[in-house]
């Protein structure tokens, strides 16, 4: 547990505090009032560890938003969306009606029903192997992942139109589209057994899809 939150707590504890209190507060970012007992949330908001669930400062009103999720250390995790109903003290999401994730075990839920399930496109391993001058090697599933299945270092993206959620594996679209979701919904990330997941909010890793834009504040929308 230690060196999990060591390394969550990487580059966080040197970084000087900023004195621009108004973006600060027009800044999304996961909201530490909406967070589970035993979350742990660092880099200015953008970093969940520990046990448990977070949902970020806003939520989704504009008709097409996009956020990224990067899977910085394995363990179980899992990405979505959610009401401020959902019991974020869970270790996963999706098992209750205020929540719709994707995780770490391949399943897509809601309400602890498989609405989903990612199925293995090439090997059986989050990595692929090359041969170089004779010598087996493993590339970084980052740089080649073909399998259909999120891995550490892999990005996901999440879009939602108030029609559908879709979920995206670097930048390529699962074909998992979540219908019915329901009510006023926020991104939220779960986390336990030592994962580490970074949000991303602008500044993508690889864009949203066309029509879509980084989640934007209420009131910038007027």
């Amino acid at each position: 547990m230690f060196c999990c939150l060591r390394f969550c707590l990487n580059n966080t504890l040197s970084r000087p505090k900023t004195t621009g209190h108004s973006s600060n507060i027009d800044r999304i970012k996961l909201d530490s009032a909406h967070m589970g007992h035993e979350v742990v949330i660092v880099k200015d908001g953008c970093r969940i560890c520990g046990s448990g669930g977070a949902l970020t400062s806003a939520p989704l009103v504009q008709s097409k938003s996009y956020f990224e999720v990067k899977l910085q250390q394995n363990g179980h995790w899992s990405v979505g969306l959610a009401t401020r109903k959902t019991d974020l003290n869970k270790t996963k999401g999706g098992t209750d009606k205020e929540s719709w994730c994707l995780g770490s075990d391949n399943l897509v839920l809601h309400d602890n029903i498989e609405v989903h399930k990612l199925s293995m496109k090439s090997n059986d391993i989050c990595s692929s192997l090359d041969n170089i001058n004779g010598t087996t090697v493993i590339v970084p599933e980052s740089q080649s992942n073909e399998t259909g299945i999120p891995c550490e270092g892999d990005t996901l993206g999440v879009a939602y139109d108030h029609v559908e959620l879709n979920f995206y594996l670097n930048g390529k679209k699962l074909d998992i589209p979540v219908l019915n979701v329901k009510g006023t919904v926020y991104p939220v990330l779960f986390v336990d057994d030592g994962a580490i997941l970074d949000i991303i909010l602008d500044d993508f890793n690889y864009g949203p899809p066309p029509g879509f834009e980084k989640i934007m504040i209420e009131q910038s929308l007027l």
